[in-house]
């Protein structure tokens, strides 16, 4: 496949059929130009019928990789990264695809990362508390589930869960992608740590976060328990492992 631009969105979807073709339009329509990678797991909403439209009327700059069945979200991304990286992309973006996430702050996360950011993280908690429609329980429960990922980890970000990211290149080509072990949301929370361990400069950018009014949210209690009690295990394990210093070529 071949690209339009330096800069990338990899949005997974399952079953979003009411919302692929606008998200798509959005981010096309932003004034930095990104192109689009979707990752579908055979929705059988006719998701990937949707994107292939777009795919034509947007010939180069919206791409699509067809899976098999649901094989969770933290393989989603690692597939998309591999592909992207692949194909010489400077910034990789991940972002949802029920407008949760705001298209118009990529250009934000992208511009931070080419001021020397390494890992730009749009942060529902850096400024206080950004979450706008939730529930009061499930912002508790959020909030506080990033409290206690940063209590054990001493990762220095606010919002470790958060599934708004931008990537620089070099980041995912350092990263051992194929050792990630979480496939939930707490994938966010060890792709987090690991750049952290590794001496990557990770940097969070306020972001509003909107609850979805179309379709259906995949969160559900295994998802959350994943992140909550996963993270034990992610920070066991780090006293065992040697990473390797990416902190002096911060930036460059």
């Amino acid at each position: 496949m071949t690209r339009t631009s330096d800069s990338v969105v990899i949005i997974p979807m399952y079953n979003e059929i009411e919302n692929a073709a606008a998200i798509i339009d959005a981010v096309l329509a932003l004034p930095v130009p990104f192109d689009i990678l979707v990752i579908d797991d055979n929705s059988p909403d006719g998701t990937a019928g949707v994107v292939k439209e777009k795919m034509a009327e947007y010939p180069g700059r919206v791409h699509l990789i067809e899976r098999a069945g649901k094989l969770g979200l933290g393989t989603a991304y690692i597939a998309g990264f591999k592909d992207c990286v692949a194909r010489g992309y400077d910034y990789i973006c991940e972002m949802d695809a029920d407008f949760s996430h705001n298209p118009a702050d990529l250009v934000r996360l992208r511009q931070t990362a080419v001021d020397g950011a390494d890992v730009v993280v749009g942060s529902r908690y850096v400024t206080g508390v950004n979450v706008v429609n939730w529930p009061m329980g499930r912002v508790l429960m959020s909030f506080y589930a990033s409290k206690y990922v940063r209590l054990i980890t001493r990762m220095p970000v606010h919002d470790t869960t958060a599934g708004f990211v931008c990537y620089r290149r070099r980041v995912l080509e350092a990263l051992p992608l194929d050792k990630i072990k979480f496939k939930g949301y707490a994938f966010q929370i060890e792709m987090k740590f690991t750049a952290y361990k590794y001496g990557f400069k990770v940097v969070e950018e306020p972001i509003i976060f909107v609850n979805r009014v179309l379709g259906t949210s995949k969160m559900n209690s295994g998802i959350f328990g994943e992140a909550v009690f996963g993270v034990i295990r992610l920070k066991w394990n780090s006293f065992f492992k040697k990473y390797p210093d990416y902190s002096s070529t911060n930036g460059k």
